[in-house]
């Protein structure tokens, strides 16, 4: 059991650097606490030193030259593979490997005058070794060039898919004011989500493992490695072995070993394929395959990775099957696994055809076409988003009601039982009026620009509003989730339903409000994260507040200058099926603006449409927790009952699409020998070597990824043999309904 008490192994090392701020810190010396003092969560307990040295500087010039370049390089990387047919996400781990030589190499040569001396003004570009507290100062800007900027999609649909005109300048005003939005009600949310030693946030320790790695002095134990030893094998084999499923034999990434056995057969293919299909059987061995949409699995705690299987089995392996063999909604009209548009005879959806000249829906068109319909999967997906939100809010309320009144009613006072809290109390923190000067300010930006460009953006003043009060009321419950299994269910599919039934019609206006409400709450759960990170790492937080601020309106720049320019030169980007360039991930966020946006949630999930009872699941998801919390209540020395987690298990697939079966079946088969096998039967190795062993992983993927692009992709230079065939699976995407007939698959019979 993940929580269970343990004795806590002796950290002997202390934690490296810390700032040295005028007037924070008045002390230099390291303070030491006892071991029973250590954070009562046992992973947190083994990764995170309970120590501090305040003497060390952060806010140097080797910080602000390799923070700036590396959320540079990680944001311009990020973006230019997002739109790939296998978006590559390099994350924030290889920058933190990359500036250690660099930063060693700044500290050794870099002169160490002091200029200034004796003023008010006094500075120096080299204050000395380079220290941990900087590098993870380094790191946190570019954790802002790390994944990609979700607004994006907005730009892509507009300019490519609906042929629309949207400006530069429009678009980086919603792209800035989505990014930073967040940033104030993070700040408001911190006594709940950051200072609380319950809310460990696990994928922090991942980083935490590797800045150890890289800073501090391990011994060897006898007949092993150091974990820099140990890092840098796993990172070269990761590195060497990536030019297999990146470059030379790609079939790695889905082996659908099903479909070779019925080559023929669309239903076996239907049933194996890992790309398109149910992925029974599918494996990849591919680590982009395990940790692109879920992240690594290395870094989420057993108990939250089990209730990710056990959701996605039902979702997968019994409700998509069940739904689909009993032609509910006509199933077998379409593909069993498909996130495409249909007609009523299967045929793929003219949306073009449904537009008017004012970018408005054609109603009359859309008669004359008829209905539109989705996959039974598809279907079923939004399901089980409606019952993830409302699963989330009684989880929350239930199992964590009673915490957070307790943490409201204690917030404003100074005793605090976590080490880790103790330790930042040294240092000056930042004021909540900081963060309430930005949210206001943002809010009014974003009412400015959407009143002032409605003819391009569509969203009134008031839909502003609304989504910014939908992601303050759900970042609270969002957050305790995410900080405990490091799972996050997502309010997309819910902000876009509200505005869809409120504003139907305008696909744009429904873009913009889904994307100020997801995407702001969403950044405020990474701000937060990254809160926790400095946190641990002791690193002062308005040093922190300055650095993630900034760090944030680069990244904006950078991710849409980028996006711009592949979009101006690419051919046919997004379009052209047979090239690499096909936007997954865009092509989703486009097809949910035509379902809630253009035709309106009613003419799909309403009264006039096709799906209405898909909305039984906002019921279901809210009966599913109070079941789990009663059970608990009955039974209270079954401790595994309150390990259920109720929104992280209906939520389970709700990467997918774009996610595909063989992506969740290898990130849960990695993550049990992680989080079961290894920690429990090899708990000093998964110590050692578990979050350093994610790193290695993360960064020899996204090294090689890079480095195939600029020597091999460039030139378009390429293998074209049958294990270069991502999935073998040609007839999966066909449907099994007898009168439907689709180009590339036979009638079915």
């Amino acid at each position: 059991m993940i929580m269970e008490e343990s004795s806590v192994h002796e950290i002997k090392t202390p934690l490296l650097s810390s700032n040295k701020e005028e007037d924070e810190v008045g002390s230099s010396t390291s303070h030491r606490q006892q071991n029973e003092e250590n954070s009562p969560i046992k992973q947190v307990a083994l990764t995170v030193p309970t120590t501090d040295d305040p003497s060390l500087p952060v806010l140097t010039f080797r910080m602000w030259v390799l923070g700036t370049l590396s959320c540079v390089l990680l944001s311009f990387l990020n973006q230019f593979f997002w739109y790939r047919i296998q978006p590559l996400t390099i994350t924030a781990i290889s920058a933190q490997i990359a500036v250690v030589p660099l930063g060693q190499l700044m500290a050794a040569t870099i002169t160490k005058r002091v200029f200034f001396r004796g003023t008010r003004w006094e500075f120096t570009l080299n204050p000395g070794p380079f220290n941990v507290k900087e590098h993870v100062l380094i790191t946190i800007f570019a954790n802002s060039g790390a994944g990609t900027v979700y607004a994006i999609h907005v730009v892509t649909a507009v300019k490519i898919f609906y042929h629309k005109h949207i400006s530069f300048f429009v678009s980086l005003l919603v792209v800035i004011t989505t990014q930073v939005l967040g940033f104030g009600w993070a700040g408001i949310f911190r006594r709940y989500l950051v200072e609380p030693a319950a809310m460990w946030w696990p994928a922090n320790l991942v980083q935490v493992s590797l800045f150890r790695a890289l800073h501090e002095k391990d011994e060897r134990p006898k007949g092993g490695l150091t974990r820099s030893q140990f890092f840098v094998i796993a990172f070269l084999c990761s590195f060497a072995y990536y030019v297999f499923p990146g470059y030379i034999f790609q079939m790695l990434t889905s082996l659908s070993w099903i479909c070779w056995l019925y080559p023929n057969n669309v239903l076996a293919q239907q049933l194996g394929s890992g790309l398109n299909g149910l992925g029974i059987g599918a494996i990849g061995l591919d680590w982009s395959t395990i940790s692109s949409y879920l992240g690594s699995p290395l870094a989420s705690p057993w108990f939250a990775t089990a209730n990710v299987a056990v959701g996605f089995v039902f979702v997968m392996y019994v409700l998509t099957p069940l739904c689909y063999w009993l032609d509910l909604y006509n199933a077998k009209t379409f593909p069993i696994f498909s996130d495409e548009l249909f007609t009523e005879k299967g045929q793929v959806y003219n949306i073009t055809a449904i537009i008017d000249s004012n970018f408005h829906l054609d109603l009359a068109a859309y008669e004359r076409q008829g209905r539109l319909y989705i996959s039974t999967f598809f279907a079923m997906t939004y399901g089980v988003g409606f019952a993830a939100l409302t699963a989330t809010i009684m989880h929350v309320a239930l199992f964590h009601g009673r915490e957070i009144w307790e943490q409201s009613k204690s917030s404003f006072k100074e005793k605090s039982v976590d080490i880790h809290t103790k330790l930042m109390r040294r240092y000056k923190q930042v004021p909540e009026w900081w963060f309430v000067c930005i949210l206001m300010a943002t809010i009014a930006a974003t009412v400015f620009t959407c009143e002032y460009y409605n003819d391009q953006l569509q969203l009134p003043w008031w839909g502003v509003l609304l989504a910014c009060a939908i992601a303050i009321f759900f970042t609270l419950p969002i957050g305790i989730i995410t900080a405990i299994t490091n799972q996050s269910p997502g309010l997309n599919i819910i902000t876009e339903y509200i505005i869809g039934y409120i504003y139907p019609g305008y696909p744009v206006a429904n873009m913009c409000f889904k994307v100020y409400g997801y995407i702001s709450m969403t950044q405020a759960i990474t701000f937060l994260q990254d809160f926790k990170l400095g946190h641990y790492m002791k690193i002062p937080p308005r040093t922190m507040f300055m650095g993630q601020v900034v760090g944030t309106l680069v990244a904006g720049f950078v991710y849409l200058g980028t996006a711009w320019w592949l979009m101006e030169t690419i051919p046919d980007i997004c379009k052209d099926t047979s090239s690499v360039w096909t936007c997954p991930s865009d092509t989703v966020f486009y097809d949910a603006s035509v379902i809630w946006g253009l035709i309106g949630p009613r003419r799909i999930f309403g009264d006039l449409g096709t799906y209405e009872k898909v909305n039984w699941f906002f019921l279901g998801g809210a009966i599913a927790p109070l079941l789990v919390w009663l059970a608990a209540r009955s039974f209270p020395q079954q401790e595994w009952i309150r390990l259920i987690n109720m929104p992280v298990l209906i939520g389970a697939t709700g990467m997918m699409p774009p996610a595909t079966a063989v992506n969740y079946t290898s990130w849960i088969i990695a993550g049990f020998l992680s989080g079961f096998v290894v920690f429990r039967y090899k708990p000093e190795w998964w110590k050692r070597h578990n979050y350093v062993l994610s790193g290695a992983l993360d960064a020899g993927l996204a090294f090689m990824g890079v480095l195939l692009y600029l020597c091999l992709g460039l030139e378009d230079i390429s293998l074209n043999w049958w294990g270069n065939d991502l999935d073998g699976c040609t007839l999966a995407h066909c449907p099994t309904a007898k009168v439907v007939e689709v180009q590339g698959c036979a009638v079915f019979t």
